[in-house]
């Protein structure tokens, strides 16, 4: 067997091993799978289904949680409206808080839970529309663990011709949790749904 020599050393030159027919055989076959495997579309349809469902599935509630929270917020937009319109025209006087939260209550109860538990409101007359628009909505508490603070808040309704402003909070609950922490601004992820309405009494007693 000849020998070579190479950097100062030697080594044989050894014959071709050959592989073993049963062996290539089974690796013939081992590959014929995986060729089979990677070309079989059958099934595929399910696979994708199945790795896209997830994701859709989160954009499909994500979208059904704004929706219904956006519709919550404009029934409770319009209940305050025509209520604060029964104030201005004189056809709701004598007003208490109780009073106040059931007119309002009573015309969003599709969307809200019976009785509308924590709702707040807070009615006040001003001597100027300057006055009123300097009422701010405060938040007390941690980063997503506040509430409204109530401070000040009061049920008294100015006379005739006397500018008021109505103010209406409501928590409302985030339904889903994956989307709790980017809708909930209050504690128990709950989001402040908020209404206004500021106007000047009618001369109703003439």
């Amino acid at each position: 067997m000849p020998r070579y020599a190479s950097i100062g050393r030697s080594f044989e030159m050894t014959p071709n091993k050959t592989i073993d027919p049963a062996r290539r055989g089974k690796l013939a076959r081992i590959g014929g799978c995986f060729r089979r495997f990677g070309a079989n579309r059958d099934g595929s349809t399910a696979i994708e289904f199945t790795m896209l469902a997830i994701p859709f599935s989160m954009l499909v509630f994500a979208i059904l949680e704004c929706c219904i929270s956006f519709a919550a917020e404009e029934v409770m937009t319009n209940a305050t409206d025509d209520v604060a319109r029964q104030i201005r025209t004189g056809q709701l006087r004598n007003v208490t808080e109780a009073s106040l939260k059931k007119a309002i209550c009573d015309r969003m109860e599709i969307m809200v839970a019976k009785g509308c538990p924590d709702m707040l409101v807070d009615l006040q007359s001003f001597d100027t529309f300057a006055e009123a628009s300097a009422l701010k909505v405060k938040l007390k508490g941690t980063a997503n663990n506040e509430e409204v603070d109530t401070l000040g808040f009061g049920v008294n309704p100015g006379g005739p011709v006397t500018k008021n402003t109505l103010r209406v909070f409501y928590p409302w609950p985030v339904m889903t949790d994956f989307m709790s922490k980017s809708m909930s601004n209050l504690k128990d992820g709950k989001t402040l749904h908020f209404a206004t309405v500021t106007w000047q009494n009618e001369p109703f007693d003439n």
